[in-house]
């Protein structure tokens, strides 16, 4: 099983054709780092595409999930 402790959204939209490593490339390029069981969740502009890169410890893995009837809602902050 994947341990993740925290979980962080990003607030800018992202293209889902960014595999593993460039969705790495951001999170070091935002954060300076990505943390071990820190999970990193990111959509595209319609929010109907996301994906999940979580670092376990000793890499990345990266999970994606089209939504097939509406979109992500994300509360305004």
């Amino acid at each position: 099983m994947i341990r993740i402790d925290s979980l962080w959204l990003a607030v800018g939209p992202m293209d889902m054709r960014a595999g593993s490593e460039r969705l790495l490339a951001r999170v070091v390029q935002v954060f300076g780092s990505a943390q071990a069981h820190h999970g990193y969740l990111f959509a595209n502009a319609r929010a109907t595409r996301i994906k999940l890169l979580v670092h376990d410890g000793f890499g990345v893995w990266c999970a994606s999930r089209r939504l097939n009837v509406g979109a992500l809602r994300v509360a305004a902050v």
